[in-house]
């Protein structure tokens, strides 16, 4: 019989170094997996009951320790990390790859009528929203009329983004043009992400100390989130909508193309699908999930309320989301 497997260790945190980008690349590689869409339901579950369990001091008999790893990323991959529940299928960021590399291929390939804007616009701010609230911080509820608000503001904001730029570039070359569906995914992540998480920066999202035990909520905190997955998701999108225009510029000069012009749309997919697999875990690796940010830096009653706790506190930590 193999030795049984010591209770010790920490799979509240990655397996990887997270304070090195190397580490957090890694770790982000396998959160993204596409894969981990096709598990079962029993699946996840069977890595909840797993991880709970081994959590709870219970060690499964012949568990191993790449099993207990394999199983802590499944639990990752569909889980919420602050309340637990399992996340909606296409807010999941293993769905990132798939979902965006067709909405963003399609938002490339149909760029040249209002109609075709407004409405690759719309389904991409619809499926940021649902991953912005999916992958939120924090575990207190969002109601549904602040979600409903949140979500006409920045599908609206997103959209008259896209037709404004859309109008200033009709007498610039094509390749400009090209560019107009990332200026506007960009400037509508800098509307959709804060919108879609106002609750955190009215309310502030939970900070702790480095053991995890809660020491009261920030709104400081929830700014420097917001902006670290700001600007994660816009170098997440840049090399897939900046890449693939400038290979479709030269190949639609071609003769292949303009003979058999349907290839068009799959070739964008393709060429936005292999930007995405290595772009979205390194820019989700830019900043460590588990953020943090020294005391001071604190609002004022917050730091105040931490200092009565323990005043040698130096640093706090928050899960800034995804």
């Amino acid at each position: 019989m193999p030795p049984s497997l010591p209770a010790t260790i920490n799979i509240r945190e990655p397996r990887w170094d997270q304070s090195t980008f190397q580490g957090r690349a890694k770790h982000f590689f396998m959160v993204t997996d596409p894969r981990n869409l096709l598990l079962s339901g029993a699946t996840l579950e069977e890595a909840r009951r797993v991880v709970e369990d081994y959590r709870a001091g219970t060690v499964h008999p012949g568990l191993t320790e790449d099993q207990l790893w394999r199983a802590k990323y499944i639990y990752d991959s569909a889980f919420h990390p602050d309340t637990g529940e399992k996340m909606i299928l296409v807010g999941r960021m293993s769905a990132q790859v798939p979902m965006n590399m067709t909405i963003t291929g399609c938002m490339l390939t149909f760029y040249r009528t209002t109609p075709a804007v407004l409405f690759w616009q719309w389904v991409n701010q619809s499926f940021n929203a649902i991953v912005n609230y999916t992958n939120r911080s924090g575990d207190a509820p969002i109601t549904p009329s602040q979600l409903g608000t949140a979500y006409v503001s920045a599908t609206t904001g997103a959209v008259v983004t896209a037709l404004g730029l859309k109008s200033l570039t009709k007498h610039l070359p094509a390749i400009i043009g090209r560019y107009v569906p990332f200026a506007a995914v960009a400037a509508a992540n800098c509307i959709n992400i804060p919108l879609m998480r106002q609750r955190e920066l009215k309310l502030g999202i939970p900070v702790t100390d480095e053991n995890g035990n809660r020491l009261g909520e920030s709104t400081a905190a929830a700014q420097k989130a917001i902006f670290q997955v700001v600007v994660s998701r816009i170098g997440m999108a840049a090399p897939a909508m900046a890449i693939p225009p400038v290979i479709m510029n030269m190949l639609e000069k071609r003769a292949f193309l303009k003979r058999y012009p349907y290839l068009n749309a799959p070739l964008q997919v393709s060429l936005v699908g292999l930007c995405l697999v290595f772009a979205t875990p390194l820019c989700c690796a830019l900043f460590p999930q588990k953020s943090s940010m020294p005391v001071s830096s604190l609002e004022p009653e917050v730091r105040d309320q931490i200092r009565k706790k323990d005043p040698w506190l130096e640093t706090v930590y928050f899960n800034k989301g995804l």
